[in-house]
């Protein structure tokens, strides 16, 4: 599995690990970095069968596996724990990280997750299938900004954008993998064990998402026995990228506060 560490590198640095969506690649978070680089030793990785981690997927892959996935490579790199930011897929790979190894995390911290279902993601999704086995990965890649950005960043980001769909489409995953991946997040259903998890959480959402409604992150973080809650107005399904300001504001002062907790409790 492709990993690579940023920011600081001084044996205090506590470490913070990036899952990122259903892309998969850890390039996602590249301008969020530089930002949380000053304060964490930040590892990112490419997830299987994305990026630069080649991998044929299996029939069956879930989430689970995933979440197995990272554990081993936390494991592999001598990772004993860590404070986590998942980005939907990503946060949802958090959620099952939280269930089979609670002791690797300090902190968890999910955009624009859920913890099970809903008929407008699902739509969504169905739709991005159908542009992906009919029309193929180009159009595909051309239809993903509608559903992650807003239609004033979108109009005013044309250029970004189309440098951003060029490079994605030279590393595109094979097409069963994404489909499998798809597969994986749409028959997640994690609304039975929520109460298992005690691992502080912050639960981000954003009222302008298209294609995860913001009610979805509520229920999850009201199903945790200890989440806090921030919906945010502006920035739609990647925040991190369309306004960036308020999104490390609140995670900054998150990720501090449960650094600060965790000595705590070890003093």
């Amino acid at each position: 599995m492709h990993y690579e560490f940023h920011g600081r590198q001084d044996a205090d640095a506590p470490t913070l690990v990036l899952s990122a969506g259903l892309g998969g690649v850890g390039s996602f978070f590249a301008a969020d970095i530089a930002v949380l680089g000053q304060h964490y030793r930040v590892l990112t990785y490419d997830q299987a069968g994305t990026g630069n981690s080649p991998a044929t997927l299996g029939e069956h892959y879930s989430i689970r596996d995933m979440a197995e996935e990272l554990h081993s490579l936390l494991r592999t790199l001598q990772i004993e724990r860590c404070q986590f930011m998942g980005h939907a897929l990503g946060g949802l790979i958090g959620l099952e990280l939280a269930l089979i190894a609670p002791q690797r995390l300090t902190s968890l911290t999910l955009v624009n997750a859920w913890a099970e279902p809903n008929p407008h993601s699902r739509r969504c999704f169905a739709i991005r299938k159908h542009l992906l086995n009919d029309t193929g990965p180009a159009a595909y890649l051309h239809a993903q900004a509608i559903f992650l950005y807003p239609a004033d960043w979108i109009a005013a980001n044309s250029d970004r954008l189309a440098a951003m769909e060029a490079a994605a489409l030279q590393h595109f995953p094979t097409t069963p993998n994404l489909l499998r991946r798809i597969q994986a997040l749409e028959a997640f259903d994690i609304r039975t064990r929520l109460g298992e998890i005690d691992v502080p959480t912050l639960v981000i959402a954003n009222r302008d998402d298209m294609l995860v409604p913001w009610q979805q992150s509520q229920r999850l973080a009201e199903g945790l026995n200890n989440a806090r809650f921030e919906l945010l107005e502006y920035g739609g399904h990647a925040s991190s990228i369309t306004d960036p300001e308020p999104f490390h504001a609140i995670t900054l002062d998150f990720f501090k506060q449960s650094h600060e907790a965790r000595h705590e409790q070890l003093a």
